[in-house]
């Protein structure tokens, strides 16, 4: 019997937003949690400044990689419990629908990768990215699942989605 909850994070291109969730939550969800991310449109190579950040703040990377969803729609995946959508509405962007019974939430944020400018300009918006779904994350780990029905659960889910994480704290 599993004691954590599965958790995938998609995205388009699972090259960075997704792959810093997955990250993040597997690290700070230890034990609770276990989490995947994937693309509906896998660019195929992790984004090498993601990458980077994660690994400058510790982050183990070795095992990630850009992937197609299809592999958690295989026989033998993992169940999830929870999927939450990271691409960026507000840039047009097409996000993926998951199909079946989890607990799913819109938490969309820019895609870094999308960034121009110097390279100074592009490690801050991974940075910037990085920033608001820790912050999202957080609030994920600090709800008291125990004691919130599916619906209730289901608005705090929403909720955190909406969660202004454009300044910088």
């Amino acid at each position: 019997m599993n004691t954590h909850k599965n958790v995938l994070f998609l995205c388009t291109g699972n090259s960075a937003r997704s792959i810093m969730a997955e990250a993040i939550l597997n690290r700070d969800g230890a034990g609770r949690f276990r989490a995947y991310s994937a693309g509906s449109h896998p660019k195929g190579d992790v984004h090498p400044y993601a990458l980077e950040l994660l690994e400058r703040l510790n982050f183990q990377t070795g095992d990630l990689r850009s992937k197609s969803w299809s592999e958690f729609a295989d026989p033998g995946a993992p169940v999830m419990d929870f999927v939450f959508t990271v691409c960026d509405q507000a840039a047009a962007e097409s996000c993926p629908v998951w199909p079946g019974q989890p607990m799913t939430a819109h938490w969309g944020v820019p895609d870094p990768a999308a960034a121009e400018g110097t390279e100074a300009e592009k490690r801050f918006a991974f940075a910037d990215t990085f920033r608001m779904l820790n912050s999202r994350i957080s609030i994920f780990l600090n709800l008291p699942m125990a004691s919130l029905d599916q619906l209730s659960l289901q608005r705090q889910l929403d909720r955190i989605g909406k969660t202004d994480t454009s300044e910088p704290a």
